[in-house]
C-alpha cells in the first residue's frame, strides 16, 4: 500500500485538557528527580474539609494523567517504531525507573484515599466504583512484587520487540507480517500456501525464544500472585482487573455456551466454504480467501482514503461521532499504515492530559482494515465522550464495556458500507463481517480456557502446555481445518495471541462485549436513534458506574448464559443464510 502522507501528532505541542493548577507547566515526568517530590506534596497535604479532599482528588488525577500520558507517548513512539534502540531505552527507562517509584506512592495515595475518605465522609454513591477499586489495590499491593512487575513489564516489551522484528522474503520482496496476512486473501490456493508456510516457518524460528520467554512470564504471575496472598494468578488478575461483576466460573459458563450453541454454527460457515471451494478438506491458508475465487475486496489504497471513507460513515451515523473523527484527522492522531518495524496489531490508546485519543493500526487496504478503524474509532469516541469527568480513573471505562464501544460501533456502522462498496460488494463484507463475528465468539473462548488452565497448572512443562493448546483448540473445533503435516505450526498457533503474553486473561472481555454489542445492533434494528443515544449516554458514563449498569444505560443485558447467547447465535445464523 501506498505511504500515508497525513499529518502526524505532534507530541511536542500537545497541550492539557486544561490549564494546570498542581503539576509545573513545565515538568518533565520522565524525570524521576521531578516526579517523587510532586507525588510526596500529595501525600504529605493536610485535608481540613471534603472541600479541600475533593481538591486533592483533583490534583492527583491532574498528576495521574500527566504521568500515563508521558509514558503513552514513548508507548506510541516505540510501538511505531519497534527498531529505534533510542525509542525502547526512552520506554524501557520509563518502565525501569519511573514506574516502580509511582506505584508504591500509588498505593501509599490510595489508603491516605481510604482514611481521608472515612473522616470527611464523601459523596457514597458518586465514589463507590472509584473507592471499590482502589481498596482491592490496597488489598493486593505488596512491595516485593513492584520489581517482579517492572521484569514482567520488559519481558513484553520483548515480546513487542520479538514479533515487530518478524519479515519474510517473499516472491522477491521483504515483507511485514501484517502484509504476508494480504496475500491469504489472494485467489491463488497454492500463492497462500506459500505465503502462509512461510509467514509461519518465520514464527516458528522464535519459538524457542518466545517459550523461555513465557515460561519467565508464568514464573513471575504466579509469584506475584503468592506474595499478594492470592490462591493463584488467575484470583489475583481477576482481582486486579476489578472483575466485581463477574467470576472464573462465569468465564467457564460462557466456554459451556459458546462449544455448545456458537461452535456448532461456526462449523456450518466452514462446511459452506468448503462445499463453495469445493475441497475436500480446509487448510490453513483456505479460511481468510473469499470462497467463491473472487479477488480480496479492495476498499482503498492509501490510507487517507480508509479515514476520509470512515469519516463519511461517522457523519452519516451520527453528526457528533462525525465531528469528533473530523477533529481526529486534524490534529493527526491515527498512524495507520503498516511498515518495517512497525509493532504488530492495533490499539487505541487515550492521551489523558490532553483527553484525546490515538488511533494505532497496520493497513494494508483490505476489509478488515475497514472494520477495524471503525472499531478502534468506537475506543476514541467513548474517550471524547467521557472526557470532562475531572477524575482520571472514571474517564476509562471497565474493559468489557469498552469493548461494547468498539463492537458496537462496527455495527452501527454496518449500514453505510456503500461509502467503500458497490452493493454486491457490500454484501460479501457484510457476509464476511458476520462470520468474524462467529468466530470471535468461539476463539475468545479458545483463547479464555487455555488461559484458565496455563494458571491453573503453573508447574507446567512447555511440553504439557503445547498438548493442553491442541486439546483446548479442538475442543472448540480446531477452526475446522486440518492440520495434517502442520503438527508444529497448530502447536505453537498460540504465540502469535499477544495478549496472552502481554496482558494476561484479558480476552473475554471481547466475548462479552460482543454479545452487547449484538443486542445493541438488534435494538438498532428496530429503533436506531434510541439505540444511538443509548450507547453515546452509556459512554458519556465512561467508568464511574458499575459494569451491570452500563450495559443497562446501553439497553442491553450484561449476561452471558446460554439464554442470552442462544437468540443471539440465531440472529447471526439468520444475517449468514445458515
Amino acid at each position: 500500500m501506498p505511504a500515508d502522507t497525513t499529518a502526524k501528532l505532534d507530541f511536542e505541542q500537545l497541550g492539557p485538557y486544561q490549564e494546570r493548577r498542581f503539576v509545573p507547566p513545565q515538568a518533565d515526568l520522565t524525570v524521576l528527580d521531578q516526579v517523587k517530590p510532586l507525588c510526596q506534596k500529595l501525600l504529605e497535604r493536610s485535608i481540613h474539609s471534603s472541600l479541600e479532599m475533593e481538591e486533592w482528588l483533583r490534583d492527583r488525577s491532574e498528576l495521574e494523567a500527566a504521568l500515563s500520558q508521558a509514558g503513552t507517548i514513548l508507548y506510541i513512539r516505540m510501538t511505531c517504531q519497534t527498531d529505534d534502540p533510542s525509542r525502547a531505552r526512552a520506554y524501557q527507562q520509563f518502565i525501569e525507573t519511573i514506574q516502580p517509584v509511582v506505584k508504591v506512592f500509588t498505593d501509599q495515595l490510595n489508603r491516605k484515599f481510604l482514611a481521608e475518605q472515612a473522616h470527611w465522609h464523601l459523596n457514597e454513591q458518586l465514589y463507590h466504583v472509584y473507592a471499590r477499586g482502589l481498596r482491592t489495590d490496597v488489598d493486593l499491593f505488596v512491595q516485593e512484587n513492584v520489581m517482579l512487575q517492572t521484569e514482567v513489564d520488559l519481558l513484553t516489551q520483548e515480546y513487542q520487540t520479538i514479533t515487530g522484528a518478524m519479515t519474510v522474503e517473499f516472491e522477491g520482496k521483504e515483507r511485514t507480517m501484517p502484509e504476508m496476512g494480504k496475500v491469504l486473501y489472494e485467489p491463488d490456493r497454492g500463492l497462500r500456501e506459500r505465503a502462509w508456510k512461510a509467514a509461519a516457518g518465520r514464527r516458528l524460528r522464535d519459538k524457542d525464544q518466545l517459550e523461555k520467554l513465557f515460561d519467565r512470564l508464568v514464573s513471575l504471575r504466579v509469584t506475584i500472585a503468592k506474595n499478594a496472598g492470592c490462591a493463584n494468578f488467575c484470583e489475583y488478575k481477576f482481582r486486579s482487573l476489578h472483575r466485581f461483576d463477574y467470576t472464573s466460573q462465569s468465564c467457564k459458563q460462557y466456554h459451556q455456551s459458546i462449544e455448545k450453541l456458537v461452535v456448532p454454527l461456526w462449523q456450518r460457515v466452514l462446511e459452506r466454504r468448503k462445499k463453495e471451494m469445493q475441497l475436500q478438506a480446509l487448510r490453513p491458508w483456505d479460511t481468510a480467501v473469499d470462497p467463491l475465487g473472487r479477488p480480496p475486496l479492495r476498499p482503498f489504497n492509501r490510507a487517507n482514503e480508509l479515514m476520509e471513507g470512515c469519516q463519511r460513515i461517522f457523519e452519516r451515523l451520527d453528526p457528533g461521532l462525525g465531528k469528533n473523527f473530523s477533529e481526529m484527522l486534524k490534529t493527526g492522531s491515527l498512524d495507520l499504515e503498516s511498515r518495517k518495524g512497525k509493532a504488530p496489531g492495533g490499539y487505541q490508546s487515550t492521551l489523558d492530559e490532553a483527553r484525546k485519543p490515538f488511533i494505532f493500526m497496520n493497513a494494508v487496504g483490505l476489509d478488515d482494515d475497514v472494520r477495524t478503524l471503525l472499531h478502534e474509532a468506537g475506543h476514541a469516541f467513548h474517550a471524547l465522550a467521557c472526557a470532562g469527568d475531572p477524575l482520571l480513573n472514571y474517564r476509562h471505562g471497565p474493559m468489557e464495556f469498552n469493548e461494547v464501544a468498539s463492537m458496537g460501533m462496527e455495527l452501527l456502522a454496518d449500514p453505510y458500507l456503500s461509502v467503500f462498496y458497490g452493493p454486491e460488494d457490500e454484501q460479501r463484507s457484510r457476509r464476511e463481517h458476520w462470520e468474524g463475528i462467529a468466530f470471535i465468539l468461539v476463539w475468545v473462548a479458545i483463547i479464555d480456557a487455555f488461559q484458565h488452565w496455563l494458571y491453573e497448572h503453573p508447574g507446567h512443562t512447555p511440553d504439557e502446555r503445547r498438548e493442553a493448546w491442541l486439546r483446548t483448540h479442538r475442543r472448540f473445533g480446531g477452526d475446522g481445518v486440518d492440520w495434517k503435516s502442520l503438527e508444529e505450526e497448530h502447536a505453537f498457533l498460540w504465540h502469535r495471541q499477544l495478549h496472552i503474553f502481554e496482558v494476561p486473561f484479558y480476552y473475554i472481555e471481547y466475548g462479552i462485549a460482543q454479545l452487547g454489542a449484538l443486542q445493541l445492533w438488534h435494538s438498532a434494528r428496530k429503533d436506531p436513534k434510541t439505540a444511538l443515544e443509548n450507547y453515546k449516554m452509556a459512554l458519556a458514563l465512561g467508568g464511574s458506574k458499575p459494569l451491570p449498569e452500563l450495559f443497562k444505560t446501553a439497553g442491553i443485558r450484561f449476561d452471558f448464559s446460554a439464554e442470552t447467547i442462544a437468540p443471539l447465535t440465531q440472529a447471526i445464523a439468520g444475517q449468514l443464510q445458515l
